[in-house]
C-alpha cells in the first residue's frame, strides 16, 4: 500500500506553521488594521490575540504527539465524537486554509499591479464596486498552476520551498523595518486607539486574530510525513515557536509601520506598508525591498495552505467521509494527488471573484478557524487529559467561544455582514450535498 513519503524535520514543520500562518495581510490590509484599531490598538490586539493562543497550541503538540494523523481535527473529534461532528469539524477546517489560498492567489495580482501598473487593464469585469482585470487573473493562475505543481510533485520539494522562503521573509523583514527606525516620529502613532475607545479598538483586532495567526495547528496535517526517528515533542516545539514568532513579526511590522510616516499618507494606498517605508526614508529601494519579502511571504503562506487544505481533503476522503477517489496517493511522488489538483483548481475558480473578497475572506477564516480549534480542545477535554492538559484545553474552549461570538452576535462591533454568512452558507451547503451523495454511494 501507497503511503505518504516521511521526509520533515523539525525546521520543515516550523517553517510550514509560521509560512502557513504570516502571508501578505500585513501588507495588502495594514490599512484596515489601522483603521480598525490605531496604532497602539492593532499592536495590542495581535500581542494579546496571539497570547491567546498559546493554551490551544498546547492542546494541538499534545494531540499531535498522540495522534500524529494527516486529518488533524477530523481525528480527534472522531475519538470522542460521532461522526457527523468528526466531518462537520473537518469541513470547517477544511474552509479555513482554503480560503486562504486565493487570498494569496489575488494577492499576488494586486502586488504585479504595483510593481507592473501596465497590468492594471484590460478590464473585464467588476465586483464590489472593484475592477478585475485580465493580467491580474493570468498572474494569479499562473501561482496557482506554481504552487499546485509544486505540492503535486513532493513533499521534499514542497518543504525546501516553504524554509527557504520563510527564513528569507524573516531576515528581509527585520531589515526593513530597521531601516525604517532612523527616518520615523513616534508623533505618527497617533491616534493610539480608533474613535477614543481602547476597548472597542482593541476588540475589533481580536476578531481576526485568528485569520492572521491561523496556521500553527497545521502541523498535525502533515504529522505523517515525519522523517524516520522523528521526536513527538517536537510538534509542541514547532507549534510554539511558530506562535510566538509570529506574534513578534506582527507586533515589529506594525510597529514600524506605525513609526514611520502620519498615516494620512499611506491610508488610502494599494500597498500602504510599502508607501509608509517609502515615504519615511524617501526612496523607492526601501518599497521594492518590502514588495519582494511581501511575494515571498505570499508564495510560502499559499504553500502552506495548500499542503494544509490538501492533506485534510486527503484524510477526508481515506475515512470515507467524501469520495474515496480524493484519498489517491501517487504512486511514485508519494503525495495525495487528486486532493491537490482539486484544492488547485478550486483555488483557480474563486479567484475570479477578484480583489473585493480580501477582507470578507479574512472575516470567514478567522471564525472557521476558532470553531476548528474549539473542537480540538472539546475533544481533548473528553479524552481525561492531565491537570495541566484539562487546565489549558478549558482555557481554549473559552477563548474560541469568545472568538466565535464576538463575530456571531450582531451587537458586537465587527461581527459578521450578510456577505460572510452567506459564504458560510455556500460552504456548508457544499458539504451537505458531498456528504449525503457519499453516504448514498456506499449505501
Amino acid at each position: 500500500m501507497t503511503t505518504l513519503a516521511r521526509r520533515l524535520r523539525l525546521v520543515d514543520y516550523f517553517s510550514l506553521a509560521f509560512g502557513t500562518m504570516v502571508g501578505t495581510g500585513w501588507l495588502v490590509v495594514m490599512d484596515d488594521w489601522l483603521i480598525r484599531g490605531g496604532a497602539a490598538g492593532a499592536i495590542l490586539g495581535f500581542v494579546i490575540g496571539g497570547s491567546l493562543l498559546f493554551p490551544i497550541g498546547y492542546v494541538y503538540g499534545k494531540l499531535v504527539m498522540a495522534m500524529p494523523d494527516a486529518a488533524g481535527e477530523i481525528a480527534y473529534t472522531a475519538k470522542v465524537f460521532p461522526q457527523s461532528v468528526s466531518f462537520a469539524t473537518g469541513w470547517i477546517m477544511l474552509l479555513s486554509y482554503f480560503v486562504v489560498c486565493p487570498y494569496e492567489a489575488v494577492a499576488a495580482a494586486k502586488i504585479g499591479g504595483y510593481l507592473f501598473p501596465k497590468l492594471d487593464s484590460m478590464e473585464l469585469y467588476r465586483v464590489g464596486g472593484k475592477p478585475v482585470y485580465l493580467p491580474h487573473l493570468v498572474l494569479s493562475l499562473l501561482v496557482v498552476v506554481l504552487v499546485t505543481g509544486m505540492n503535486y510533485r513532493g513533499i521534499q520539494l514542497t518543504a525546501r520551498f516553504q524554509t527557504w522562503t520563510t527564513l528569507s521573509v524573516i531576515a528581509l523583514a527585520i531589515v526593513f523595518a530597521s531601516a525604517g527606525l532612523g527616518h520615523g516620529s513616534i508623533a505618527n502613532f497617533k491616534p493610539l486607539f480608533q474613535g477614543g475607545s481602547a476597548f472597542i479598538s482593541i476588540l475589533l483586532i481580536v476578531q481576526i486574530v485568528p485569520f492572521f495567526m491561523e496556521g500553527f495547528e497545521s502541523v498535525g496535517k502533515s504529522s505523517e510525513e515525519a522523517e524516520d526517528g522523528f521526536a513527538g515533542h517536537h510538534f509542541f516545539l514547532a507549534i510554539s515557536l511558530a506562535i510566538l514568532v509570529g506574534i513578534l513579526f506582527y507586533l515589529i511590522v506594525i510597529s514600524a509601520v506605525a513609526y514611520s510616516a502620519p498615516r494620512e499618507t499611506f491610508m488610502n494606498a494599494s500597498f500602504p506598508t510599502a508607501v509608509a517605508f517609502e515615504k519615511a526614508i524617501g526612496s523607492h529601494w526601501i518599497g521594492s525591498l518590502v514588495m519582494a519579502t511581501a511575494f515571498l511571504s505570499l508564495l510560502k503562506c499559499f504553500n502552506g495552505n495548500m499542503v494544509a487544505s490538501s492533506r485534510m481533503f486527503f484524510a477526508l476522503g481515506r475515512r470515507g467521509l467524501i469520495p474515496r477517489a480524493a484519498a489517491h496517493i501517487h504512486p511514485e511522488n508519494r503525495t495525495p494527488s487528486v486532493a491537490v489538483l482539486c484544492i488547485g483548481f478550486a483555488t483557480g475558480i474563486v479567484i475570479f471573484g477578484g480583489e473585493s473578497m480580501l477582507v470578507p475572506i479574512a472575516e470567514v477564516g478567522a471564525v472557521t478557524a476558532a470553531v476548528g480549534w474549539m473542537a480540538a480542545c472539546a475533544s481533548y477535554v473528553r479524552m481525561k487529559p492531565s491537570t495541566a492538559g484539562f487546565a489549558a484545553a478549558i482555557a481554549g474552549l473559552i477563548i474560541t467561544s469568545f472568538m466565535v461570538l464576538i463575530k456571531a452576535i450582531p451587537a458586537v462591533p465587527g461581527h459578521f455582514t450578510v456577505a460572510e454568512w452567506i459564504a458560510v452558507a455556500i460552504w456548508g451547503a457544499l458539504g451537505f450535498a458531498l456528504r449525503r451523495g457519499t453516504v448514498h454511494t456506499d449505501a
